[in-house]
């Protein structure tokens, strides 16, 4: 089992960010900040920014379009993050430029097309020996992803005495997703029953704002999640089983907080066995 209070993250976002860029992030996102955009959306930004100040080891003035470029070109990103990245890059530079303070040399960064690709499902047997191997903590983390659907962040910032509740039909939770979008998810008493353990206030304690970090919450499963299998794969499993039960699309959207059923049908792997009895039923 492994104890939360030993696991150690080590990554370079630890590293200082140089002053220059520093300053011109910070004032960057006071923009958003006045913009009113929501935290998680301001989070991200900062660290995308962060992540490019440390790494690409020249001034913000310095950089040009064909560095930029280039730098982006040696990341070894999936689409997904590369698309990401590529936009916050974008965003960042127009505002500088508008400010007067550096050219827009991202303007000239190409566009990343999304991509149809099949979800990455995480298996029963992963799941299952994941959870022998957690300390109690882990496991719940497992589960509001493996069996209700929650991202990294969401599970991050559950709070006990706010966020559950119990009704006349059972217990739910009160999500706060990306952008600060709300949404209820029903949750099985079970699972009611391991956070209510917990006892009032934060679900997992940390140092962000006194709840855990959303990096901390990967990390945790990662470590007993094998061969790459991550919580996003178990938020994967959740809709392809949901999915399955009676194919309602916009309820499995509902349930994971999509703002298009078409961004839930990239996490649904269609069950094999159905497109088997199609073909065999066509061909007979």
């Amino acid at each position: 089992m492994v104890a939360i209070k030993n696991v150690a993250i080590k990554h370079s976002n630890a590293k200082p960010v140089p002053r220059l860029w520093g300053e011109l992030v910070e004032n960057y996102l006071d923009y958003l900040r006045a913009g009113g955009y929501p935290k998680t959306t301001i989070e991200t930004r900062r660290q995308h920014l962060h992540f490019l100040a440390r790494r690409i080891k020249l001034d913000p003035k310095s950089v040009t379009s064909e560095i930029l470029i280039r730098w982006c070109s040696e990341q070894e990103w999936k689409p997904e993050t590369r698309r990401g990245r590529n936009n916050t890059f974008r965003f960042f530079w127009k505002w500088a430029a508008d400010q007067d303070l550096l050219d827009n040399v991202a303007v000239a960064l190409p566009k990343v097309r999304q991509r149809q690709t099949i979800p990455r499902v995480a298996p029963e047997t992963i799941y299952a020996d994941a959870l022998k191997d957690s300390d109690p903590k882990t496991r719940l983390i497992l589960r509001l992803a493996a069996e209700c659907g929650l991202r990294r962040g969401e599970i991050a910032t559950i709070h006990v005495g706010r966020d559950l509740e119990e009704d006349v039909f059972g217990w739910s939770l009160f999500v706060k997703g990306k952008g600060e979008k709300q949404r209820i998810v029903p949750i099985t008493a079970s699972i009611a029953r391991e956070l209510l353990d917990l006892g009032w206030g934060w679900a997992f304690p940390g140092g962000v704002n006194g709840h855990i970090s959303v990096e901390w919450v990967g990390r945790l499963a990662t470590r007993v999640l094998r061969n790459g299998w991550t919580l996003h794969t178990l938020r994967a499993r959740f809709a392809t089983k949901a999915y399955d039960l009676d194919h309602d699309v916009f309820s499995v959207q509902a349930l994971l907080g999509h703002a298009s059923p078409e961004t839930t049908k990239r996490y649904v792997r269609t069950d094999p066995r159905r497109l088997r009895k199609i073909v065999e039923s066509v061909g007979s």
